[in-house]
C-alpha cells in the first residue's frame, strides 16, 4: 500500500514522455507577464507572444481559457502551451489551478503538477480542480482531456459534507462516475500521509451519491488493522440522508444493563429533520426522546425537542415514575419582518425529569442542580412613526424543588412612548417650560395561576378556580427643568388603575363548623375567591430638585495628577394616601372571637390578591446623596497622546433615607448605604450594601410553649445608628487577553455569545452543548464572591461563600475545566465538577468527573468528531449515587 502513495515523480515518468522533449525544444522565447488567450476551433497563427492554437473545425463546442501570473510559453509544432505560476485553465464548466499547467491542444489533454518551493523546499501550488457542481478536488497532479471529460488524478484530497477521500490514485471514467485505487474515505480533514484513521479502499467506482468499494481496511496512523471488509457501500451525500441510529451499549448502576440511545434519523428536507431515540433498560425502564430541527435561511430556525420516560427506581413491582419534558427554541431572523419579532424558549416538564432520565440528560450537572424552570413565547410589533408598541406573550416558571408551577396564559402589553403633548412639531427655538412636559401610558393585562401544585396542572377546575386575571393602567405625567443654573428641577404625578375579574372575601368559621365543603386553616380563616368586575386605583405626587458639586485635588509631584470628587445630592417630596382608608373601599376588617366575654380580635386585609394599592399614607421628605470618585495619572512612556489617564476609584458611594411626617411615630426610615467600583482595568467588579438603624431596639422576654423566648421591639427614640445588615460581593471574568489590552482581541464565540443559528448547528453535531470547548483562550477563570451578615440584636447570621469556575489549556490540545462552589464559613465544598478535554483532531476526549457529593461519578467519552459519525464513540461511566462508598469500578 505504501508503494502505491508514495510521491508524484513516479507519475511524471509514466505520463509525460511522449511530450516531454517538446519542452527542449521551444519554438518560442517566453514571455514574461500575465497572458490571456481563447482557443478556439479554428487553426491560427500569431505573433510569437500568442498563446493559443486552435484545433480543426468543430473539435471544440467552446473557448479554452488560459492564464498564468509568470510566463506563458507556446510551442507551435506540437501545439503545446505551458502555463508558469498560478496557471489557470477553463473549459465549460471545468475549471483548473495550479501553479505549472501543460495545454496539449491537439490531443485535448491538460496535465498540471505544484512545484518545489526553492527557500522551504514544500511542494506548493497543488492542482485544485473543479467541475460543474462538484467540490473542488486537490491534488499532486492530474492529467485530464477536456474533450471527453476523463483523467487521472494523483493523490486526490476531496470534501464531500464531512466525508474526505484522499491518497491514492483517482480515474475520472465520466462525468458521473470515478474509479478509485488505494485511497482512503475518512472524516478526517487531513489529507494523505497525514490523516490520522479512515478506511482505504483498494478498488472502487464512485457514484454521484455514493461509493461502491471492493476490498476495504481500517488505517489508524497510518498503520493497517485486521478489521476488512470484501465489499461495501460509503455514502457520498448532497443531501440530508435518512438511516438508523447505532445504540450504545452498558450498565447503570439502578436500572441495569441498557441498550441506550437507538433509534431513526429522517432528513425530511433541507428545512427540516426528525431525530427519534429510545433506551431500554433490563429491570423495565424505558425512555423515549423525538428532536426535529427546522431552519429556513433568512427567516427562522428552532428546534422542538419531546421526553418520555418510565423508571422504576424502587423495589421490584413498585409502580414506575413516570417523566416527560418539552423544549422548545425558536428565534427569528431581525429582518424578516421589519418592526415585528417572534421567539420562544419553553422548558417544562415534571420536576424529576432531570434526576431520573439518564439517557437524555447524561447526568449533565448543571441539570441536575438547577432549581427552576422557565419558558417565554414572545410576540412584538411595533409600529413605524409611532409611539406605539405592541407585545403579547405566554410565560412559565417551575420550581423543581417545591413541585409547583405558575402559568400567565396570556400577558399582553400595550404601551405607548414619552410624549410632549404640549409641543409642537413646528416648533422654532427652545422648549417653553410647559412644553417639556411628557406623558405616556402603558397597558399590561395578565391571567395568571400562581403556586399551582404540579399533581393538580391538568385539572381543568384547579385552574380555573386560581385563575387571577388583571389589567394594569398606567398613566405618568413628569416634567423636568433647569433652575437657576445649577439646579435640576423634576415633578412627577402617576395615576395607576388596576381592573381584576376575582376579588376576596375572608371570613372565621364558628365553633369549627365547615359549610360548603371549605375548610379553614388552623386559626379557623376561610378566603372566599368571589367572581365579578372590580377596580383600584392608585395615586401619588413627588417633586424634587437635585445639583452636582465638583471638587478638585490638585498634585504636583509624583504619577497622580489629580483627584475629582462629584457628590451628587437630591432631595425631593413624595406623597401618596393612604388606600387602606374604608372610605376607600379597597380594605376590609375582619373579627375573630367576637364573642362575649371573649376579647376581640380585628385584622385587616386587602380585597385584591396583589395587595393593590398599599396601604399607610406617606407624606414626606426622601434624602439621597451620591458620590463618585476619579483619579488622573500621568501617561506612560510608551503612550505617544500625552494626555493623563483617568480611573475610577468609586463609580458610586450612595446613602438614602425616607422621613414620614404622616406617621405618628418612628418617622425616620432605616438608612441604606451602597457603593460599587471596578479594579484591575474594569475587570472585576466589587459592591457593597448595607442598612442603618437609626433607633433604639428594646429586647423583652416573654413565654412560649413553657419556653422563655425574646423578641424585639423598636422604640421612638434616636440613637447612633447601628449595622443591621450588610452584603459584599466581588465578581469577574479573567483570562489570557484581559491584561494586554495593546493586542487586539479577537471576539471569541462561547455557549453565551453564540447566535441562534450557531446553537442550531451546536444541536446538529452533539446533544451535549457543554463538550463545546474553546482552545483558542488558553486560560479563562470566572469568579464571584459573596459575604452577608444580618443583625437583629436577639441573635446575628450570615454566609460566606465563593464559586470559581474556567478552564486552563494544558498544552495546545489539552484543556481542563472546573466548577465548584465554597462554603467558607463551613469550610467545605459543595458541588464541583472537572472536565478534561483532548483535542485528537478527528477525535475527542472527554473525561467529565464529580469527586464527591449525591452526584459524585465519573464519565469518560472518546468520539470522532464528525457529525455523521457522532454514534462512533466509546464511553465508560459511573453514574451517580447518594451512597456514602463511591463504586469506581463500573
Amino acid at each position: 500500500m505504501a508503494s502505491s502513495r508514495t510521491g508524484y515523480s513516479n507519475y511524471y515518468t509514466l505520463k509525460t514522455d511522449t511530450t516531454k522533449k517538446s519542452d527542449t525544444t521551444k519554438t518560442n522565447k517566453p514571455t514574461k507577464g500575465k497572458k490571456t488567450k481563447s482557443i478556439k476551433g479554428t487553426k491560427t497563427t500569431g505573433a510569437p507572444k500568442d498563446t493559443s492554437k486552435d484545433a480543426s473545425a468543430g473539435d471544440l463546442k467552446s473557448e479554452v481559457k488560459t492564464h498564468a501570473d509568470d510566463s506563458v510559453i507556446t510551442d507551435k509544432v506540437h501545439d503545446i502551451t505551458y502555463l508558469y505560476g498560478r496557471a489557470r485553465v477553463t473549459y465549460e464548466d471545468f475549471e483548473l489551478d495550479a501553479d505549472y499547467i501543460r495545454l496539449d491542444q491537439k490531443r485535448h489533454l491538460i496535465f498540471a503538477k505544484g512545484s518545489i518551493d526553492p527557500l522551504t523546499k514544500r511542494y506548493v501550488g497543488r492542482p485544485i480542480s473543479k467541475q460543474s457542481k462538484d467540490k473542488p478536488v486537490e491534488s499532486d497532479s492530474l492529467l485530464f482531456d477536456y474533450k471527453t471529460k476523463k483523467g487521472l488524478v494523483y493523490n486526490p484530497f476531496s470534501n464531500q459534507d464531512g466525508n474526505y477521500l484522499s491518497g491514492g490514485e483517482v480515474k475520472k471514467l465520466n462525468e458521473t462516475e470515478v474509479a478509485y485505487h488505494n485511497t482512503i474515505f475518512s472524516t478526517c480533514d487531513l489529507p494523505q500521509p497525514d490523516t490520522h484513521f479512515g478506511i482505504v479502499i483498494t478498488k472502487g467506482i464512485g457514484e454521484k451519491n455514493r461509493i461502491i468499494s471492493g476490498p476495504a481496511y481500517l488505517e489508524i496512523e497510518g498503520i493497517p488493522l485486521p478489521l476488512a471488509i470484501p465489499f461495501g457501500f460509503f455514502p457520498k451525500p448532497d443531501t440530508r440522508a435518512s438511516g438508523v441510529i447505532i445504540p450504545t451499549f452498558g450498565e447503570d448502576q439502578k436500572l441495569g444493563f441498557y441498550l441506550r440511545n437507538f433509534g431513526y434519523y429522517i432528513g425530511i428536507s433541507d428545512y427540516l429533520d426528525l431525530t427519534t431515540m429510545g433506551t431500554v433498560y433490563s429491570k423495565g425502564s424505558y425512555e423515549l426522546n423525538t428532536t426535529a430541527h427546522y431552519l429556513k435561511r433568512y427567516k427562522y430556525g428552532g428546534t422542538v425537542s419531546l421526553s418520555y420516560g418510565s423508571h422504576n427506581y424502587g423495589l421490584e413491582g413498585d409502580p414506575a415514575q413516570k417523566d416527560f419534558n418539552i423544549t422548545w427554541s425558536h428565534s427569528q431572523d431581525p429582518n424578516a419582518h421589519p418592526g415585528s419579532t417572534f421567539s420562544a424558549q419553553v422548558n417544562a416538564g415534571t420536576s424529576t425529569y432531570y434526576r431520573n432520565d439518564p439517557a437524555q440528560n447524561n447526568y449533565n450537572l448543571n441539570s441536575l442542580t438547577q432549581n427552576n424552570l422557565r419558558s417565554s413565547v414572545n410576540y412584538s410589533k411595533t409600529w413605524a412613526g409611532t409611539p406605539f408598541n405592541l407585545s403579547v406573550g405566554l410565560s412559565h416558571s417551575q420550581d423543581l424543588s417545591a413541585k409547583t408551577v405558575t402559568l400567565q396564559l396570556p400577558t399582553l402589553s400595550f404601551t405607548m412612548a414619552s410624549i410632549n403633548p404640549f409641543d409642537s412639531k413646528d416648533r422654532v427655538g427652545e422648549q417653553k417650560w410647559y412644553q417639556k412636559i411628557s406623558l405616556s401610558y402603558s397597558l399590561t393585562a395578565t391571567n395568571e395561576v400562581d403556586n399551582i401544585p404540579e399533581s393538580q396542572l391538568f385539572k381543568g377546575s384547579i385552574l380555573a378556580k386560581r385563575l387571577q386575571t388583571r389589567a394594569v393602567h398606567q398613566i405618568p405625567l413628569g416634567i423636568s427643568l433647569n433652575v437657576a443654573k445649577y439646579f435640576q428641577f423634576s415633578s412627577s404625578a402617576n395615576y395607576t388603575e388596576h381592573w381584576y375579574l376575582q376579588s376576596i372575601n375572608e371570613r372565621y368559621v364558628r365553633g369549627g363548623v365547615i359549610t360548603n365543603g371549605i375548610i379553614p386553616d388552623a386559626n379557623g380563616l376561610v378566603r372566599d375567591t368571589l367572581s365579578g368586575f372590580k377596580r383600584a386605583s392608585s395615586y401619588n405626587f413627588s417633586t424634587g430638585v437635585s445639583t452636582k458639586v465638583y471638587s478638585t485635588f490638585n498634585f504636583k509631584k509624583g504619577n497622580l495628577v489629580a483627584i475629582r470628587h462629584v457628590m451628587t445630592p437630591s432631595i425631593s417630596f413624595n406623597y401618596s394616601p393612604d388606600f387602606a382608608d374604608p372610605s376607600f373601599g379597597y380594605y376590609k376588617t375582619v373579627v375573630n372571637n367576637a364573642l362575649i366575654p371573649l376579647p376581640a380580635h380585628t385584622s385587616t386585609y386587602s380585597i385584591f390578591p396583589d395587595n393593590f394599592p398599599s396601604a399607610g399614607k406617606q407624606a414626606g421628605i426622601s434624602i439621597n446623596l451620591d458620590n463618585t470618585i476619579e483619579m488622573k495619572l500621568k501617561p506612560k512612556a510608551t503612550d505617544t497622546s500625552g494626555k493623563a489617564r483617568k480611573v475610577h476609584l468609586i463609580d458610586g458611594f450612595s446613602l438614602s433615607t425616607f422621613y414620614n411626617f404622616a406617621q405618628d411615630s418612628l418617622r425616620l426610615s432605616p438608612i441604606s448605604f451602597s457603593a460599587h467600583t471596578a479594579i484591575l482595568n474594569q475587570k472585576v467588579n466589587l459592591s457593597i450594601y448595607g442598612s442603618l438603624n437609626p433607633y433604639k431596639v428594646l429586647v423583652i422576654d416573654t413565654i412560649q410553649n413553657q419556653q422563655i423566648t425574646k423578641f424585639t421591639r423598636e422604640i421612638n427614640k434616636y440613637q447612633f445608628p447601628k449595622l443591621t445588615s450588610i452584603s459584599f460581593s466581588m465578581s469577574g471574568s479573567l483570562n489570557s487577553t484581559s491584561f494586554k489590552p495593546h493586542l487586539p482581541v479577537t471576539p471569541q464565540n462561547t455557549l453565551q455569545t453564540i447566535t441562534p443559528q450557531q446553537a442550531q448547528r451546536l444541536a446538529f453535531i452533539n446533544s451535549d452543548p457543554s463538550a463545546y470547548v474553546d482552545f483558542n483562550v488558553p486560560w479563562n477563570l470566572s469568579f464571584n464572591y459573596n459575604f452577608s451578615f444580618n443583625n437583629n440584636i436577639i441573635s446575628t447570621n450570615s454566609t460566606n461563600t465563593v464559586m470559581l469556575s474556567g478552564d486552563v489549556s494544558v498544552t495546545k490540545g489539552w484543556k481542563i475545566q472546573y466548577n465548584t462552589n465554597i462554603d467558607l464559613k463551613a469550610g467545605r465544598l459543595a458541588v464541583s465538577s472537572f472536565s478534561i478535554y483532548r483535542d485528537l483532531h478527528c477525535w475527542d476526549l472527554n473525561v467529565q468527573w464529580v469527586p464527591f457529593g449525591i452526584y459524585k461519578s465519573y464519565n469518560v467519552t472518546l468520539k470522532v468528531k464528525a457529525a455523521v459519525l457522532q454514534d462512533l464513540k466509546l464511553s465508560k461511566r459511573s453514574d451517580y449515587t447518594s451512597s456514602s462508598y463511591f463504586n469506581g469500578n463500573r
